[in-house]
């Protein structure tokens, strides 16, 4: 199948009308593959709508957002039964119950499929934003493979990613907001172990460039990629795509699935069958 993953700007909208159009262009010009990878907060800039006082407000932004939601999915579904496309949409606020969690919504060409929130929250979004986890890792069983998404500072955890794999999860989603290049790098080395040792495909998309209207997402770095174990069937690298440090578009891959069971099965090296040696070592005294 062929992956593509989005390094995504944000932009002020005036209206509904202005995200459709450009999400509805930004999909059109991926709509050669068949998986499509937005990024963790991406629908962030839906803030926009309530203005330049909603949207500057850390509380109020995350309501205005939420708001959307509907009319959000409704666009994403329609725009993957037109293409005949899998996409995982921008993550955002969802709010069931006092406080928001953040969550990415999939959708195939047949409508909405799931939904996976994240798990573990990063300093800002537990002591700034109050945006809280929701644990519980969710499995998608799809036409392009079986998925599994761990959102930003997720992938930066081993045990999550294990959890996926030892399910037969064979790409693992990586939509990422992070607003300097060390982070960037975090959670890039997180999403390249977590290929490694689960000897699975890796998808990272992160938000791009500036915004001086929202707070939560004033400075955004980093370059969308596609990873996978270098155990001999892959790259050397681990690299299957890359694109430029903070360039907006997308970047995409040819992913043969088949390769991620033989990896499992006949690698040069075999982390994820012997994970479990690896579990059970203690320190010796």
């Amino acid at each position: 199948m062929k992956i593509a993953a989005a390094a995504y700007p944000f932009d002020w909208l005036e209206d509904f009308d202005a995200y459709r159009a450009k999400i509805a262009a930004w999909v059109e010009e991926a709509a050669d593959c068949d998986l499509l990878v937005f990024p963790e907060y991406g629908a962030m800039e839906l803030a926009s709508l309530g203005g330049r006082e909603v949207a500057g407000d850390l509380e109020a932004s995350l309501h205005e957002v939420a708001r959307h939601e509907a009319a959000r999915d409704a666009l994403h579904a329609e725009l993957a039964a037109q293409h005949g496309v899998h996409i995982l949409a921008a993550s955002g606020p969802y709010f069931d119950g006092p406080r928001p969690v953040n969550r990415a919504v999939l959708f195939g060409p047949g409508g909405r499929i799931g939904h996976q929130d994240k798990q573990v929250m990063t300093r800002f979004e537990r002591e700034d934003w109050d945006v809280v986890g929701a644990p519980g890792l969710r499995v998608f069983d799809t036409p392009v493979g079986r998925l599994g998404v761990l959102i930003c500072y997720d992938s930066e955890f081993p045990l999550l990613g294990r959890v996926l794999a030892e399910t037969g999860v064979e790409v693992v989603l990586v939509p990422s907001c992070t607003d300097t290049v060390a982070g960037f790098n975090r959670v890039r080395i997180g999403a390249m172990a977590r290929a490694l040792e689960s000897q699975c495909v890796v998808v990272q998309a992160p938000t791009v460039g500036d915004v001086d209207w929202n707070p939560a997402i004033d400075e955004n770095r980093g370059t969308a990629a596609i990873y996978a174990p270098p155990d001999g069937l892959w790259p050397e690298s681990g690299v299957l795509a890359e694109g430029l440090m903070d360039v907006p578009g997308w970047v995409k891959a040819e992913v043969d699935l088949d390769l991620v069971a033989q990896s499992r099965r006949d690698g040069r090296v075999l982390p994820f069958a012997h994970w479990p040696e690896s579990a059970t070592v203690q320190v010796v005294e």
